[in-house]
């Protein structure tokens, strides 16, 4: 077991060091000063497409704070409900009776797609009244000066998309906890070193803005109405078929997890598994295992027990611990309790079988539907046959044959 052992344990090594890189990024990332427009310079005028679906976590306090944003320019809240039987129809329309000159509620109307978001984004956008149009999830909070740093980015004609990091905050339970660690310590750090490092475009939809008329050019949002990861293949396309830029934001926007469950957590990333293991190729796939090293170092020292192995594998995760908690504190506003500690570990224990199950299963339970995802996300119902080849499409390859807007 010797070789098996060494193997493991020099990869998850490898891991680690992939990650102290990548926090060395994101520490880079946020320092660069972001750029902004010349005070009495023309706003264009910016429409925040909000589709809410339940009453997400602080939910009224989320919007207010999109009813303050600090911008010169004018812009809109257009919220958007499947229909009136939602939860959030509620909230939603006190917000507008409370902030009438900044907030529109829409009803959706029909159901064109598959992906019950993208269904809403339809209706939003063709109600929206501005040019700029951003995607911004219920459950997110952003600063004060969002919208100018939207403003001073699309001055830039080559821009086509402004997504941001996102880290997590407000955890009052384990499971938040183990949320807002993944999506700072993983999901905004990975973004931020792909873009760097790579040049690849990570798009995320928590928050993310287009000018309409490049979402007009790439179909609309009706394009993608059958796409599980929506916001990855509208960033694949700004840049492959429009040839425009997509920019990484300086400064992160927020995802409110305040009372989530182990459980919760836990079936969220199963889903997530399937979305990126459908949406890359099976060698990025495993690679992006190395970027979970302490369940590889276990592994590599149970091959093996001895007091080296033993000592490398709680090197390894002595460090992921380490570094996950500075990333964190490089992009999040509260400060971290201590079980966090434990929670990185948890976190990661759970990731891996996520990982696993990615390997073997295509299909995901997403607001009580059952669908399977084919090649480049795309949904099909689980009872139709998935008519694409068994090689998943690396970089999107179908999505950029335009086969998913036709």
């Amino acid at each position: 077991m010797l070789p098996a052992s060494g193997l493991l344990l020099l990869a998850a090594c490898f891991g680690l060091t992939a990650l102290v890189i990548q926090y060395l990024l994101v520490l880079r990332h946020r320092r660069d000063v972001a750029p902004l427009l010349p005070v009495g310079a023309p706003r264009p005028g910016i429409s925040i497409l909000k589709p809410l679906c339940g009453v997400d976590d602080d939910l009224e306090a989320s919007l207010e704070l999109f009813a303050r944003l600090d911008y010169a320019g004018a812009y809109e809240v257009v919220l958007g409900v499947k229909d009136v039987r939602d939860s959030a129809f509620a909230v939603a329309r006190a917000a507008v009776a409370r902030w009438p000159g900044v907030m529109r509620l829409e009803v959706q109307e029909g159901a064109p797609g598959l992906n019950p978001k993208v269904n809403q984004l339809v209706t939003l956008a063709d109600r929206a009244r501005f040019d700029i149009l951003v995607i911004s999830d219920s459950n997110t909070r952003v600063s004060a000066g969002y919208l100018e740093e939207l403003a001073a980015a699309f001055a830039d004609p080559s821009v086509g998309c402004v997504t941001h990091p996102v880290a997590g905050l407000g955890e009052r339970s384990f499971g938040s906890l183990l949320d807002n660690l993944y999506l700072a310590s993983s999901a905004a750090a990975g973004m931020i070193a792909a873009k760097r490092l790579a040049g690849q475009d990570i798009v995320v939809g928590k928050s993310m803005a287009l000018r309409r008329e490049d979402v007009d050019a790439m179909g609309g949002f009706f394009a993608v109405k059958d796409v599980l990861a929506e916001d990855y293949v509208i960033g694949q396309w700004v840049t492959r078929k429009l040839g425009r830029r997509v920019v990484v934001a300086r400064t992160p926007v927020f995802n409110v997890s305040l009372r989530k469950s182990v459980k919760a957590f836990f079936q969220r990333y199963l889903r997530w598994s399937v979305i990126h293991r459908t949406a890359v190729s099976p060698s990025t796939y495993l690679a992006q295992s190395l970027l979970n090293p302490v369940p590889l170092a276990l592994l590599g020292a149970l091959l093996f027990p001895s007091p080296t192995t033993g000592m490398v594998a709680m090197a390894v995760a002595v460090g992921k611990v380490a570094v996950d908690l500075a990333t964190c504190r490089a992009l999040r506003q509260e400060s971290l309790s201590w079980d966090a500690v434990p929670g990185v570990l948890v976190k990661d224990a759970l990731l891996f079988l996520t990982w696993w199950h990615g390997v073997f299963f295509r299909t995901v339970d997403w607001r009580g539907t059952k669908l399977r995802v084919a090649a480049g996300t795309r949904l099909v119902p689980p009872r139709a046959p998935a008519s694409v080849p068994e090689r998943t499409l690396d970089a999107g390859e179908a999505l950029l044959a335009g086969d998913l807007a036709s």
